[in-house]
Order: structure tokens, then C-alpha cells, then sequence
């Protein structure tokens, strides 16, 4: 007989991940989830070894003395362990803080030190000795290495510890506004902000975008983005778990494309830099001329749209999926052009990622970044910027409450620091960020975003960066692309004609005074790139502010020695 006061027991709407995996582990125990790709070979897991193996890792963290509601960081590369470790968070009732594998040791120690973790969980990574040295420097912090060659050396080994307990018997109760997660935002300025995640806001996310996408039976998913961040967390991790849906992991970025082949993945999400990389990678080997002549010939048309599909392991890929940084419209003209329609989608952190996604995909939508997902108000406010409200938004900041009371309105829209606009149909288009806007020494404000848009549209580089804050005019920053048998003449002529055709369209203070070549590439090692691959505009105009500013006269393009 239910008592009184169960009746008024906060509960969760809908199910979270930590009940669907047993509630799949159940109905379909024998099945396999993840598939991991080791020495060119999946090695797979069924439901059933995922929710064992996670139940086992709460008995381990448990007997090491790890409370409920304790926060456990994880620094590790996509992997199968990753999604198990996620997973055994939540039956264990503790809270997950995910950070980026690529993080530098001052944001790992940050993010350790302000979430209060007493758990690092260190997995595959390109270069460990960031994570190490934040390990050799705590020796309070529980710490366990996932079984990975490149994992940092840890007190304890996750293998050891799932052969060595039983699965957990407890299960916790989650209700909607209980924290599930810290995600501590890379953003392009100052120190990384901790989202506050909870269960009912990732549920209701995720199910929303699995009734708007629709999942099918044979569905394939492969992740490889970083899964510290939200988009990868919701539309991978998110719809594999509540939808049941197989998942691969690629082996490393040298075998990246063979591995996609492997899986042949049905719904298959990138960023911009990597569409473009693969679109010069198909360039380098189809020059675009030669290109343009076979898809106007109705037979070959087809073959090679499908020899282009097959060479990127995406012949079989229903949707496909491209966000976290703006991108060029002429990019994603250009996939359509060759039968890849890519699903432009737009949100942030605090919004779980899911806030507006060009799906079904409308060709002559390319350029917005689609209409809102159900259940999702858009409205742009009156300086521009947008604001979004529905029941998937984060609940604040932690320990920081000023920014949290900044982050909404009285009536819970969601400031998001974008600026842009709402055609007709309800299809936004994003103009940049509020804070990348730029006012030159003239006194005139410049939007980059726009601009870089248009230049991607008319050149081929790898990427760039327009800054001009307190400069007398705009100085354009060019990451060239990396030609075989490059000629810097040639470049230079290309660049000066693509310049001119810009600036034509543009008003007198926006104008391109000059092109910087860039001699080393933009990362995220370097500092310029977030883990995201955003390109950290401040960084650029504090480092080439003195450039911009002592600019030789009568010269456009300057290469950087």
C-alpha cells in the first residue's frame, strides 16, 4: 500500500540514464551497446557487461570511501569505459565532472579544486603528463587509470576494480531537479564557468530530440567528440542510452576515417573544422573543376556521390550533424551539392545543445542554423541578442551566483549571449557572439562573424580570424590550407582579388586593411583554439594587436616570419 508520503516524493518525469541501462541490460541483455576499436578489431559490450561493469565500479568507489552526492572528475579521450563510468555515476548517486582531455594542468587543477572532486578517473589521452602532474600534486585524490597506454599512472586500476567487487545492490532515487553533472564551459574567455547539469532538464533533452530526429531500430552512432562536451553528452551519449542504440569508438585521429568506415554510422555528428578537412581531403584528391563536370552527367552524377559517401564510411548515415562553431553556408552548399545534407544545429551548454537544428533538412534554409526543437521559445530581445526558454535549460552556475541571475530574466528566458534574427518561417540566423562584436580605434562596431562567413564562402583556407579592437581598420588573420607544391605569388593574387570582392561589400569601417599569413596552425595546444575548436578571438587581437597597429602602409598581404 502506498504511504501518504510517497505520494509527494520528487521524482524524475522521465527516466534517466542510470534506469535505462538496467531497464536495457534487462529487456536486451545479450545485445551489443558499445563497441571499442582496439588493434583494428571492435571489442564489444553488451548491455548487460555495461550495467555489471558500472554497478561494480559504485561497489569499488563505495569501499573506497566516496559518499553519495561526492563529485568524480573524468579527464579521458572517447571510450567505451567513458560511457560505463558516466553511467555508474549515476547509479552511484554521485555527481560527474567531465573534463576535456586536452586541458592544460592549471584548468584541470581548476576544475578539481572548484568542483571539489574527490575522485579523478584518468582514461586514454594523446599526452598524459598534463593529468599526471595535477595527480603528483594531490596526493589525497583518489585517482584510477582506465587500461589504456596512454593513461596516467593512478593509485588504483578500473579493471582491478571491477574483478575484484560485486555489482551494486543500491539504487538511488533521482528526481528532475537534482544535479546530475558539472560541465564546466571551455568559453573563449576567462576562467571556465561549472554549468549545473541536472537529471530532468539532460532527460527531457535528449527525449525531445529522439522523437524529433526519430530513432530506428538499426541505428548506428559513433563518438568521437569530446564527450566533456554537452554536444556529444546529449546527442551521442544521451540518445544511445534513452534509445537504446548501438555505439562505436574510433581507435586514434591517425585511423579516424577507416574507423568510421567500421561502424558505417546512420546518424553521424562533426564541427566545422573537420567537414572542411574532409572536404579538402576529397579536393586534394577531385580538384573542384573536375568535379563540377562529372555531377552534371546524370549517370556518374550518382556514383560519385556514393564514391564520395563510401570514402567517408557515411554511405549509410541518415543524418548528418554539424555545430559548435559557426560555419561557412558555402561549406554545407557544397556537401549538399555532393548528396551529404548536413543538419545545422545551434545551442550551448546551458541549454543542453538543443535549441534549434535545421531538420528536416531544408536546403534553402543553408545559412540559418534551423527553427526551434519541440518545446523549445525563441525571441530575440531588443538589443539583438537571442534568448531561449523550455525545460531543458541548466540550473545555474556553481558557487557563482551573480552570473547565474545574469544568465536569465524574470520570466526564465535564457540570455545566451548570442546576437541574431528570426525570418518567417522561425528560422534563425546567428550574426556572432555579442561579446566578439569589436569597436576599432574609429569608434565604429564591427561584427566578424558575418564577414569570416562570407570569406570562407570565397576562399579555401584552414582557418582565419578577422580582429580589429582598438585598431585603426580590421586586420584579417589567415591559417592558409597546406597545398601541395605551394606558390605564395599565386596565394598572395588569390588573396588580394578575394579581399577586393569583400570589401566591395562592405561599409568603409568594416574594410580588410591587411591579411596576416599565419606561420604555425591554430590548437588547442597552442592556447588559441578551445577544446571545441573555437577560435579565441581575444587571444589573437592581445597577440597581434601591435601588428595591427604599426601595419605597413600600401601593403595588404604580410607573411608571418
Amino acid at each position: 500500500m502506498i504511504q501518504p508520503n510517497e505520494l509527494s516524493k520528487p521524482t524524475c518525469a522521465l527516466p534517466p540514464p542510470n534506469e535505462m541501462i538496467l531497464k536495457w541490460a534487462a529487456e536486451r541483455p545479450n545485445e551489443v551497446y558499445l563497441k571499442q576499436i582496439i588493434n583494428r578489431k571492435f571489442v564489444e559490450y553488451t548491455f548487460s557487461d555495461v550495467a555489471e561493469q558500472a554497478l561494480k565500479l559504485v561497489s569499488a568507489l563505495n569501499e573506497l570511501g566516496v559518499q553519495p552526492r561526492d563529485k568524480v572528475a573524468l579527464v579521458s579521450k572517447n571510450c567505451a569505459e567513458w560511457f560505463i563510468c558516466d553511467l555508474a555515476m549515476m547509479l552511484g548517486d554521485f555527481v560527474s565532472v567531465p573534463i576535456f582531455p586536452t586541458a592544460g594542468a592549471d584548468t584541470i587543477e581548476y576544475c578539481l579544486t572548484h568542483s571539489e572532486s574527490k575522485v579523478l578517473i584518468g582514461g586514454k589521452l594523446d599526452d598524459p603528463a598534463a593529468t599526471q602532474q595535477v595527480i603528483d600534486d594531490k596526493p589525497d585524490l583518489i585517482t584510477i587509470s582506465l587500461a589504456y597506454d596512454t593513461a596516467p599512472n593512478c593509485k588504483y586500476q578500473f579493471n582491478q576494480l571491477i574483478q575484484a567487487h560485486e555489482p551494486s545492490t543500491h539504487r538511488p532515487e533521482h528526481y528532475d531537479d537534482k544535479l546530475m553533472s558539472l560541465v564546466y564551459t571551455s568559453g573563449t574567455s576567462g576562467l571556465p564557468k561549472g554549468a549545473m547539469l541536472t537529471y530532468g532538464a539532460f532527460s527531457w533533452s535528449v527525449q525531445k530530440l529522439i522523437e524529433h530526429i526519430g530513432i530506428q531500430e538499426n541505428d548506428r552512432l559513433f563518438s568521437y567528440l569530446p564527450l566533456a562536451h554537452i554536444t556529444e553528452r546529449v546527442y551521442i551519449f544521451g540518445s544511445s542510452i534513452m534509445g537504446g542504440v548501438q555505439t562505436a569508438f574510433p581507435e586514434s585521429l591517425d585511423t579516424f576515417i577507416e574507423d568510421v568506415k567500421m561502424q558505417r554510422p546512420t546518424l553521424f555528428i562533426s564541427v566545422p573544422r573537420l567537414w572542411t578537412l574532409f572536404q579538402q581531403r576529397i579536393q586534394d584528391k577531385l580538384p573542384q573543376k573536375k568535379l563540377n563536370i562529372l555531377l552534371k552527367i546524370p549517370f556518374v552524377n550518382s556514383l560519385i556521390k556514393k564514391k564520395l559517401a563510401d570514402g567517408l564510411g557515411l554511405d549509410q548515415a541518415r543524418v548528418l550533424g554539424c555545430g559548435s562553431a559557426p560555419v561557412s553556408p558555402a561549406l554545407l552548399d557544397w556537401y549538399h551539392s555532393v548528396g551529404l545534407n548536413i543538419t545545422e544545429a545551434w545551442g550551448m551548454t546551458e541549454s543542453f545543445a538543443y535549441s534549434t537544428l535545421n531538420y528536416p533538412f531544408r536546403a534553402d534554409k543553408i545559412g540559418s542554423v534551423g527553427n526551434a526543437g519541440p518545446g523549445i521559445e525563441l525571441k530575440i530581445a531588443d538589443d539583438e541578442e537571442i534568448m531561449v526558454r523550455g525545460k531543458g535549460l541548466f540550473s545555474g552556475y556553481y558557487k557563482n551566483d551573480i552570473a547565474t541571475q545574469e544568465s536569465f530574466d524574470s520570466e526564465g528566458w535564457l540570455h545566451t549571449g548570442d546576437i541574431g534574427s528570426i525570418d518567417s518561417d522561425g528560422y534563425l540566423t546567428i550574426q556572432g557572439r555579442k561579446k566578439d562584436t569589436f569597436k576599432t580605434a574609429k569608434g565604429k562596431f564591427v561584427a566578424p562573424v558575418p564577414i569570416e562567413k562570407k570569406l570562407f564562402e570565397y576562399s579555401r583556407v584552414e582557418m582565419m580570424c578577422l580582429i580589429g579592437l582598438g585598431l585603426p581598420a580590421p586586420i584579417l588573420l589567415v591559417v592558409p590550407h597546406d597545398f601541395p607544391n605551394f606558390d605564395r605569388k599565386r596565394y598572395e593574387k588569390t588573396t588580394e582579388k578575394v579581399v577586393a570582392r569583400m570589401n566591395a561589400e562592405l561599409e568603409s569601417h568594416e574594410q580588410i586593411k591587411g591579411v596576416l599569413m599565419i606561420k604555425d596552425p591554430w590548437s588547442i595546444e597552442n592556447g588559441i583554439l578551445t577544446p571545441t575548436l573555437k577560435i579565441k578571438r581575444h587571444v589573437l587581437e592581445q597577440k597581434y594587436h601591435d601588428v595591427g597597429q604599426s601595419w605597413p602602409k600600401g601593403k595588404l598581404v604580410v607573411w608571418e616570419e
